[in-house]
């Protein structure tokens, strides 16, 4: 038995964690190619993806709380219940796909232009975002609909979405960039067509499991409220999340002591930030794992396995953290001069690899834990437990910025209090008993067509 719990983590697991990582590494490839159309157009591809990101970074929970119900109603053996749940969430992710496309298109000159840059940077980060947010319903289908699936332990299925879709942007961004000559215009449009192929796959293969298990296919009002509902702690969640990502930079830019070491320990922050994102994939691996375990195994009211799984998730998250937290340790000196020639950025980044490196099993049991609490569908605290970190966190890294306490202290910080407090929260919770609920949770009941 344990030998097969093991192996469906990994099963699960690992093409989460390929489809995880194969996003960031087309984005490079997006920039590369806008790269060589000049410094103020790659400028203005970074502005509008901070926003884009930012809008549909909120609407995650549409793969979250649509993992955890479809799981919960395949733990309880009603597929076809689970099906219709998860079309319910790919309606949603239309109605506020459409809300969040309409208003990106009217403003994105502004939300642009708040970033204070040049007209020359301005510009064609307006172009690019208001073609980008084309792709809005798409990609939020395309959420709900990887939440389907991995609700129905499926994880194969997003992956090969993701490298064909990813595949497929990078060959229009060379077509449309340069042979045809749009620019960056080009580029937003190629990812927007590719975002639209990988959304018509995605709702293809729900399409023909809803009518392969008799599931209804039309919007159900009562069910898509329902998990609009369920969505607004996830939301608050993540808003909490950000903001103490927002906050740390905020803070280094803050410690800085003059214009030459603000741009060494931004530049130091910015790269062992997307060292700490890039590991954190295989933590978060495992974490989509827990989300899709815990539903299923909720919904079928087995409590004493879900303990069990969650332990067993939580060594799996230990033994990653210590794994990716010494090869970070052993690697640092080298990372820094793969990225810059800047022997100063080179020389700062050590230390705070290495603090970093010492976090990482921390990091394991956070995601691992909030992967579960997740897959229980207990969001109100996840979203209440993120105001209580962000609420500690904040006044102890304003105070190392308004000491000047450097940038290595910042990150101790960030580490020892910000992730420190997000453990203690999620420990807490999982030893009680609040979260167990079994059975599956409706609004109402469908009415079969």
């Amino acid at each position: 038995m344990t030998d097969a719990r093991d192996r469906e983590i990994v099963r699960l697991a690992v093409p989460a964690f390929l489809a995880l990582v194969a996003e960031p590494l087309f984005l490079l490839a997006d920039a590369a190619i806008v790269g060589h159309l000049g410094v103020a157009q790659l400028a203005g591809l970074g502005i509008a993806a901070v926003v884009l990101q930012t809008a549909v970074g909120l609407c995650v929970f549409l793969a979250y709380g649509t993992t955890a119900s479809v799981a919960r109603h395949l733990g309880a053996g009603d597929l076809r219940g689970a099906i219709a749940q998860g079309v319910d969430g790919i309606w949603l992710a239309v109605a506020i796909g459409s809300v969040v496309t309409v208003l990106g298109v009217v403003l994105a000159g502004p939300l642009t232009h708040l970033f204070g840059a040049s007209p020359e940077v301005t510009d064609p980060a307006t172009t690019y975002l208001r073609i980008a947010f084309l792709g809005t319903v798409p990609l939020l289908v395309m959420l709900a609909a990887t939440g389907v699936l991995r609700g129905l332990q499926d994880t194969r299925t997003p992956l090969a979405v993701a490298v064909g879709g990813n595949v497929v942007n990078v060959g229009l961004n060379l077509v449309l960039v340069y042979p045809v000559g749009l620019g960056i215009a080009g580029s937003a449009l190629g990812s927007v067509l590719a975002q639209l192929v990988s959304a018509a796959v995605f709702v293809l293969v729900v399409v023909r499991a809803a009518r392969r298990h008799g599931a209804p296919l039309r919007p159900d009002v009562p069910g898509v409220r329902a998990a609009g509902r369920a969505g607004v702690p996830l939301v608050v969640r993540t808003l909490t999340l950000r903001a103490g990502l927002l906050v740390t930079t905020y803070a280094v830019t803050l410690a800085a002591t003059g214009p030459r070491q603000q741009a060494v320990d931004l530049a130091t922050h910015q790269l062992a930030m997307s060292l700490w994102t890039f590991l954190a994939f295989v933590l978060d691996a495992i974490a989509i794992a827990a989300q899709a375990i815990t539903g299923r195994s909720l919904g079928a009211g087995d409590v004493a396995g879900t303990r069990e799984l969650t332990a067993r998730m939580i060594r799996w998250g230990v033994v990653s953290g210590v794994v990716t937290g010494a090869l970070l340790a052993v690697t640092s000196p080298v990372l820094g001069g793969l990225f810059t020639d800047d022997a100063a950025v080179q020389d700062l980044l050590v230390p705070v690899l290495l603090v970093a490196a010492l976090a990482q099993p921390v990091a394991g049991v956070v995601f691992v834990l909030d992967g579960v609490l997740i897959g229980a569908g207990d969001g109100r605290y996840l979203a209440k437990a993120g105001v209580v970190t962000l609420v500690a966190y904040v006044p102890v890294v304003l105070a190392c910025a308004a000491r000047s306490a450097g940038l290595v202290a910042i990150w101790v910080a960030f580490c020892a209090v910000f992730m420190g407090a997000r453990l203690l929260v999620l420990l807490h919770r999982e030893r009680g008993d609040a979260w167990l609920v079994t059975g599956v949770v409706t609004a109402a009941p469908r009415v079969t067509p």
